[in-house]
């Protein structure tokens, strides 16, 4: 099936509808502190429910009947047949010419049957292999899978890059209270040899399991360090007197020690890891989406299979909400639409990810991967140039560190920062300071922080306190600061499902209106290729030197003055 040109959003009556309303606001001056005044019924118009966490959105820049025009422009370019063509396999990954299912990886199981792409059940495929991730993980997690020398696994290594790193690693930390079997994980990507170094540092050899992530077993990170760690294994066997060294025992060793999440199962083979302990995916999910498939396998030998399950359902529960619920009612359009109106008509150049929870301080790094290689384009996916800004920088760090680092850019600093700040009612870990609930103290900063940024500080406030004069323009607060309040109840497997999902679906709301192939990632190949080409001239080869430019060349010649050997 051929892929539709995308429609040009800013040619539409619709986006002219959105420009003639911004205008308006502009005009009349936008003024969060005077609107809810004004509405008493602001905060109920704005929030929303999807699954069981609840959005706040009545402190961005806009009125309730920006809402409508939200929806209007989602219809404008037939998100809804966007959305259609991509929950049921159409190849709207058209460079690469293939079908978009990460949702497929989150059906259940009486979904076996109903998503048949190119010949393929796709969930009865996914479940296949899910089985078999939980069959493996019930007896790394009981014992019943062992090291060689007999000893239970209690620690997880799981090497991967981007995809098959920041999702699995990001999930793990958020989880980490639900961690239950006695394994921890741990998560090696970089190339750089600090990272296995760290990671493999204090580890015992005989109760380590490696998981080494690459779809196609060839990623020069992960696989040179999967050589390294595989060697750092052997080392340290022989070093107890674990194995004698001889190929045999070392060839026991890796594949007690070892398994992949690939899809080339000779060249796992190779490696010397046993293929039927490797866990396959699909050519239909892009490893920034994969974390839900046989890339988690990790978290479910940490967490257990009936854990994952529940993230697992987590996430359908968003897939469902965003495919049914009617544009101008469906907070994942409106949230999509939000960002388009803040990129392209405030013209803010990036988006602030703050949550309120230690546990999920990988997840502004995770999003970035997410957001920024799918959106981060400029040719439409017909091959046209893009018609308007595309992509936010994301970024943040958990309140309240970031209150006392980069919130002041974002009160007090002439760029529009909007923002969406994360929190939850429960803790795992409740406690008390004296009489003060120490959840609560932290949810004040989190309420606190909004609504600062939305009503601000005048300066006869600040000369009311009795602040000198001179002073008074510093302590200002303009105000009028957007952002967006996602309040879940507690952060279960469930909830951190549910946010995956969310920021998806996102993106993707964003990427059909401008047009984009959200799913292609060409822009990090460039990079690949030329390491490969520059690689043998840093050393030895003078002749790759003499290829480079004259900026590279000097590079590499200071590399080898100062390089110790």
């Amino acid at each position: 099936m051929a892929i539709n040109p995308p429609v040009d959003a800013t040619k539409t009556p619709e986006w002219a509808a959105l420009q003639k309303h911004y205008d308006e606001l502009q005009n009349e001056g936008i003024s969060l502190k005077q609107w809810f005044a004004e509405d008493p019924e602001r905060v109920d118009q704005l929030s929303f429910d999807a699954g069981d966490l609840h959005f706040d959105l009545s402190k961005n820049l806009i009125k309730p009947e920006t809402l409508l025009l939200f929806a209007d422009l989602a219809k404008a370019v037939k998100l809804d047949e966007r959305t259609k063509a991509m929950y049921t396999g159409v190849h709207i990954n058209n460079t690469e010419d293939r079908a978009v299912l990460h949702t497929a990886l989150r059906r259940p199981a009486e979904d076996e049957g109903k998503v048949i792409v190119d010949g393929q059940d796709t969930v009865k495929d996914v479940r296949e292999v899910l089985s078999r991730i939980y069959a493996f993980a019930d007896k790394v997690r009981s014992g019943e899978w062992t090291g060689v020398t007999g000893k239970k696994i209690t620690t997880v290594v799981n090497i991967g890059i981007g995809g098959s790193d920041l999702g699995p690693v990001m999930v793990y930390e958020a989880l980490k209270a639900y961690a239950d079997a006695g394994i921890s994980a741990r998560y090696i990507s970089n190339i750089d040899p600090n990272d296995i170094a760290e990671k493999t540092k204090g580890l015992d050899p005989e109760t380590t399991l490696f998981i080494i992530v690459s779809k196609t077993f060839t990623t020069l990170e992960t696989l040179t360090n999967a050589r390294e760690a595989r060697t750092w294994l052997l080392e340290g066997l022989k070093a107890s007197g674990a194995v004698d060294g001889s190929d045999e025992k070392n060839a026991e060793a890796v594949s007690k020690h070892f398994v992949a999440v690939s899809t080339n199962l000779e060249k796992v083979a190779e490696f010397g890891i046993d293929p039927k302990n490797a866990f396959g995916f699909w050519n239909w999910v892009g490893g920034r989406y994969s974390v839900d498939g046989a890339v988690g396998t990790s978290l479910a030998v940490v967490f257990g299979p009936e854990r994952f399950e529940e993230f697992l359902h987590g996430f359908h529960e968003i897939d469902e909400y965003f495919a049914t619920t009617p544009f101008e009612k469906n907070v994942v359009v409106l949230l999509g639409i939000l960002n388009v109106w803040y990129r392209n008509f405030f013209k803010a150049a990036s988006h602030a990810v703050l949550p309120y929870d230690q546990y999920l301080h990988r997840f502004p790094a995770y999003l970035q991967q997410l957001t920024m290689e799918s959106n981060g384009k400029s040719v439409r996916w017909d091959g046209t140039p893009v018609t308007s800004e595309t992509g936010e920088i994301f970024w943040g760090e958990p309140g309240t560190n970031g209150q006392h680092a980069f919130y002041q850019l974002i009160h007090q600093g002439t760029q529009l920062i909007p923002a969406d700040f994360i929190a939850f009612a429960n803790t795992p870990n409740p406690t008390k300071d004296g009489d003060q609930d120490v959840h609560e103290l932290f949810l004040g900063n989190y309420l606190a922080q909004t609504k600062a940024l939305a009503f601000g500080k005048t300066a006869d406030e600040v000369r009311a306190e009795g602040t000198a004069e001179e002073i008074v323009p510093a302590r200002v607060f303009a105000g009028n600061r957007p952002t967006t309040s996602i309040f879940g109840e507690a952060l279960t497997p469930f909830a951190v499902g549910e946010l995956i999902a969310l920021y998806e679906h996102i993106t993707f709301v964003e990427g059909t209106v401008w047009g984009l192939d959200s799913y292609d990632q060409w822009g990090v190949e460039l990079g690949k290729q030329l390491a490969k080409q520059i690689t043998p001239a840093i050393s030895q080869d003078d002749g790759a030197l003499s290829e480079q430019d004259a900026s590279t060349q000097s590079l590499i010649r200071f590399y080898r003055a100062k390089r110790e050997f």
